[in-house]
């Protein structure tokens, strides 16, 4: 039988709550394979075991299963028997063509009850092996490595590595909600999150139609490519340009954008307990944009009793770009766009903004009512991966 053989790390470390995460991973991953020829997914004595039909094609399970957090790695792997002899002559018949300068047998025990150690493990069928194609043995820098791993009633085997996504099964780690700008941190911070087991759901501000759509396509693609990595999503597109001209006709400008971040705080919280969430998550980095000095970031803060979560706050631009390059945001947040933040932005804007200053300025808004028309008016969508198109047509 082909199968997939799924590896975690970070789970086993989770004593007496281990068998919760992996359950949430094992669910997560029958999530993802929905639609391919996959005929079970189980956890079997430390590793999941993701069993594959006969029309399962690995490019597109690969693909999905990489995206899913919880796993540190998985391999293609086969079957076969605890007896040696045997378990030698599948591996030669599944590496027939191959001939490398140099190979190695690395083993695992499941069950520490099996009868031999797996340095013993090794010997036997790495000794087998060599005696039948006379391959040469090298322990430190082998051209092949087979992996052989012995569970209670087979073995599995297999001859490759692939990465996993690493953190915690989407799930574990609470409900949260992002501010998604659709510049290129939002959606980087928000990953980081969802890679601790969080669902993060997306708040996207725009100002249409004072200004065009674009904000708005954008962020729905971000959420779209965010969502195979977490399966479901919701997106709320919030308009704020209305707000941003109220804020215009009252405020002074070197307060302005301090308003807009407070105001849009406020309206996010509503969203996030709508939502369950117990955070909000911000893209925020000091010192990157004037609105983001430490006591702007203070002042704005201030608006919300939401926790706020800015898990990019020490990263400088080149590692917070590289990052959006690997997950494939860069080149979606790089569309030129018109989003709310830079309408009616003053040349000045105040980088030191003092709470009592921005609490007298206040006075002159009926914040209430803003952030009650800004919530009626918003729209939700939701998302999910993957779409089988059979629920889609039904």
């Amino acid at each position: 039988m082909t199968s997939i053989v799924v590896h975690y790390k970070e789970l086993a470390l989770k004593g007496r709550n281990r068998p919760w995460f992996i359950q949430i991973l094992v669910r997560n991953l029958r999530t993802a394979l929905a639609g391919l020829d996959v005929e079970s997914v189980r956890s079997v004595t430390g590793r999941i075991e993701i069993a594959l039909g006969n029309q399962a094609a690995w490019e597109e399970v690969r693909d999905r299963v990489s995206r899913l957090f919880g796993i540190a790695n998985f391999s293609f792997a086969e079957r076969g028997p605890h007896d040696f002899d045997e378990l030698a002559a599948s591996i030669l018949r599944d590496t027939a063509g191959r001939q490398p300068s140099s190979f190695r047998v690395s083993a695992r025990r499941s069950d520490k009850r099996f009868p031999l150690t797996s340095p013993q493990i090794e010997r036997e069928v790495g000794g087998l092996i060599k005696q039948h194609t006379g391959w040469r043995v090298d322990l430190e820098r082998p051209e092949l490595t087979i992996h052989v791993e012995m569970l209670p009633d087979y073995a599995f085997y297999y001859f490759a590595k692939e990465a996993g996504a690493g953190g915690l099964p989407t799930g574990t780690g609470g409900r949260l909600a992002c501010l998604l700008s659709g510049g290129i941190d939002s959606p980087v911070a928000a990953y980081r999150m969802m890679r601790r087991g969080a669902v993060v759901s997306f708040i996207h501000f725009h100002s249409y139609p004072i200004l065009s759509r674009t904000s708005q396509e954008k962020a729905r693609e971000l959420v779209a490519l965010l969502t195979r990595h977490q399966l479901q999503a919701k997106l709320a597109l919030v308009p704020f340009g209305e707000l941003q001209q109220q804020v215009v006709l009252s405020i002074a400008p070197e307060l302005r954008v301090v308003l807009y971040r407070r105001l849009m705080l406020r309206i996010a919280e509503q969203l996030a307990r709508r939502w369950r969430a117990r955070a909000l998550v911000t893209g925020e980095v000091v010192g990157q944009v004037a609105s983001q000095t430490v006591e702007n970031m203070t002042v704005i803060a201030e608006a919300t009793s939401l926790e706020i979560l800015r898990p990019l706050v020490g990263m400088d631009k080149d590692e917070i770009t590289a990052e959006a390059a690997r997950l494939g945001t860069l080149s979606i947040s790089n569309i030129p766009d018109q989003d709310c933040c830079q309408l009616f932005t003053p040349r000045h804007p105040a980088t030191r903004a003092r709470i009592e200053a921005v609490l007298r300025a206040e006075e002159a808004l009926p914040i209430s009512e803003m952030v009650s028309a800004a919530i009626a008016t918003s729209t939700v969508e939701e998302f999910e991966y993957p779409v089988i198109e059979s629920l889609v047509a039904r």
